[in-house]
């Protein structure tokens, strides 16, 4: 019954957790006569949650579980939050915002960008904007001012500078003064003088002497060693960019040394100076460059003024909220801000719409391409199917291989699959015509697993060889890389980002690579042996099945788990679990006894338990473009496509057209 999982002990490989860069700010050249003390301005550091404050912080619900075969309740599940630490290039900083592309950031606009704008940016009240004095006023117990500020910043956004002036003029609240105004053209146009010029003449709200400064007032608590810090590391990593080593590299001994005691943190920087192209600086900083959106991090992270599209990324919450409610979320589409959203139960893919039989014995695997328009299959029969989608008709019977296949990989543009097979050999197929293009040369053991990197112009594969069983191969299945790794490697995933490459190792361990720098930055031991590994679609998570019947949400910056599924059996075989459903709000998984099982991936209610294959379902797959369709596969040898009535519906319509 479905592969087996092999017993091993690994050499331990030395913890090697390389710190993450984060990048920093810029300054104006021409100095700026100081405001009166009714135009100062407050500055300081703006906490920020990770990932626009869609963290999954280990939330738990105090749901009742639900049995098998039968569906949930249509409550809403209770979701409890936690808000990441948010601290700069430390070990942790792969958590706080990074300064790079690599993580999704809602403020500042790639360059080219202007360098100050009076009408979109400010902070909270009597901070970063000046106002007419008036009483305290509340607008149904929010703040009236920071109502007003947002307002007006989203008027402008949209194109509505008429309109914002005219609130402006009304209210009386402005979004920035001219002190504020040179530090951010300061910071936006990299005139790191005038910043730290600007930033040495700030004063602490509410300290004695504070009506002596230029009019800048750093917030309480505020570190202004910290802040200068940032600045000079921006400045550092630019030159890098440049290619200015040298004059980088003096930045580094005399400006920032100075400043920081992190030796770690340091050696890090230090580091960064061996990098020869500025695409290995970029990848290995976390830092989209000069004319990325670093700039605009950075401002955001020494200021507390009004970040950009405020009311644009306060409203993404509230639609985020709500779809982390739904219990039965199922809809692509974006969620209404008229009314509450709430998905209809009967959406949910429940039933068993289609079988397929096509296979001669044990199915181990079922993979959707990327797009949506094909299945992939695999298993014990000797051969690989293709199916189309929504049809799922075979498009190819890829016969080639001379034992089980346990493991496909589609290249993300779909053009190509790999198939990892028990006699050693991993093959190259051509998706259009069925060929196939490349024979790998012969492994020392079976292949357990491919992923692709996002160029599809090379693959790494997975074997159970002690020595070679982590080996990056081009197109002409040449070896570009072999990682020499000491441990054999099971299961296989890749981020969609490119950045994280996930090996597990037969055992309790996972071991996590840089990609792009192929360095091992660490290593986990979840102390039970696993039996897959996947990566979400945001690049952020890692999904593993354990043998004890528990899968595990992993977060992969803070490295460390989050959540936790129960309710399915496995023991002695490869059982998968995977990611699915609207915004990729569920975890689905098979069972040693047969069953399908689908969690809320955030609260980790059992949504759901459906009667799949006997003896056993060995694999499950969400379609990436209808999140009311998933394919399930077992010992039956059958493939099991599940929707609800509306797709069973067209299906049966589609045919009869066909006909």
């Amino acid at each position: 019954m479905g592969i087996h999982t092999c017993n091993l002990r690994v050499q331990d490989l030395p913890s090697y957790i390389p710190p993450s860069a984060s990048g920093v700010v810029p300054g104006a050249q021409e100095r700026l006569p100081a405001l009166s003390p009714a135009q100062r301005q407050i500055l300081g550091r703006r906490q920020r949650a990770v990932d626009d404050d869609n963290d999954l912080a280990g939330s738990q619900s105090e749901l009742p579980e639900a049995s098998a075969s039968h569906i949930a309740p249509t409550e809403s599940p209770r979701r409890k939050r936690r808000r990441a630490d948010n601290t700069m290039l430390a070990d942790s900083d792969r958590a706080a915002a990074s300064n790079g592309t690599s993580r999704p950031y809602a403020n500042g606009k790639s360059h080219p960008r202007s360098s100050v704008t009076a009408t979109t940016n400010g902070t909270s009240k009597a901070v970063n904007g000046s106002s007419k004095a008036r009483p305290s006023e509340t607008y149904l117990g929010h703040d009236r001012e920071e109502v007003t500020r947002l307002l007006i910043q989203a008027l402008s956004d949209m194109g509505y500078h008429s309109a914002a002036q005219s609130v402006s003029q009304e209210s009386g609240f402005e979004l920035e003064s001219p002190m504020v105004a040179a530090f951010r053209n300061a910071i936006l146009e990299g005139n790191w003088a005038e910043a730290e010029h600007l930033l040495s003449g700030a004063v602490v709200s509410g300290e004695r002497g504070s009506e002596h400064g230029n009019g800048l007032v750093l917030a309480n608590g505020a570190n202004r060693q910290m802040m200068r810090f940032w600045i000079r590391q921006q400045k550092f990593l630019e030159l890098l960019e440049q290619r200015e080593t040298g004059r980088a590299l003096v930045v580094l001994r005399t400006e920032l040394t100075p400043l920081y005691q992190d030796t770690q943190k340091l050696h890090f920087l230090s580091s960064l100076l061996m990098c020869q192209k500025a695409e290995d600086l970029k990848s290995k900083a976390e830092w989209d460059g000069a004319f990325g959106e670093s700039r605009h991090i950075l401002l955001s992270q020494l200021s507390i003024m009004l970040p950009e599209h405020r009311l644009a990324i306060l409203l993404h919450q509230v639609k985020d909220n709500q779809i982390a409610r739904c219990l039965w979320h199922s809809s692509a589409i974006s969620p209404s801000l008229y009314a509450d959203h709430v998905c209809d139960q009967r959406q949910f893919p429940t039933e068993n719409v289609l079988e397929l039989d096509e296979h001669e014995d044990q199915v181990w695997q079922v993979v959707f391409s990327h797009d949506g328009t094909k299945l992939a299959s695999c298993g014990q029969g000797k051969q690989v199917i293709i199916w189309d989608v929504p049809s799922f008709e075979p498009l190819h019977i890829l016969k080639d291989h001379d034992d089980g296949v346990g493991n496909v990989a589609w290249s993300w543009d779909d053009s190509m699959l790999v198939t990892c097979c028990q006699d050693r050999y991993a093959r190259l197929w051509d998706v259009k015509t069925g060929a196939c293009l490349q024979k790998l040369e012969r492994c020392q053991e079976p292949v357990t697993s491919c992923v692709w990197a996002t160029d599809n112009q090379t693959f790494v594969t997975g074997a159970l060889d002690k020595t070679h069983g982590l080996i990056q191969w081009n197109l002409a299945g040449e070896k570009v890389y072999d990682w020499n790794t000491p441990h054999r490697v099971e299961d296989l995933a890749v981020s969609p980002d490119g950045h994280w490459l996930v090996a597990s190792d037969g055992g309790a361990n996972i071991h996590v690579y840089n990609f792009a720098t192929r360095e091992l930055e660490y290593q986990m031991d979840l102390q039970v042996r696993l039996t897959s590994v996947s990566i979400s679609q945001n690049s952020r998570y890692l999904l593993v099945n354990h043998n004890n019947g528990i899968a595990q949400l992993i977060d992969l910056i803070r490295r460390e788990p989050v959540q936790s599924y129960t309710g399915f059996t496995s023991e002695k075989y490869m059982i998968r679990s995977a990611f699915g459903g609207a915004d990729e709000s569920f975890v689905i998984s098979g069972s040693e006894d047969g069953s399908i099982n689908i969690w809320h991936k955030e609260t980790a209610y059992p949504v759901v338990k459906l009667n799949g294959h006997i003896p056993g379902c060995n694999s499950v797959s969400w379609s990436p473009t209808d999140p009311c369709l998933f394919a399930s596969c077992g010992d039956d040898g059958k493939i099991k496509i599940w929707s609800n009535e509306d797709w069973r519906r067209a299906h049966r319509e589609a045919n009869r057209s066909a006909d």
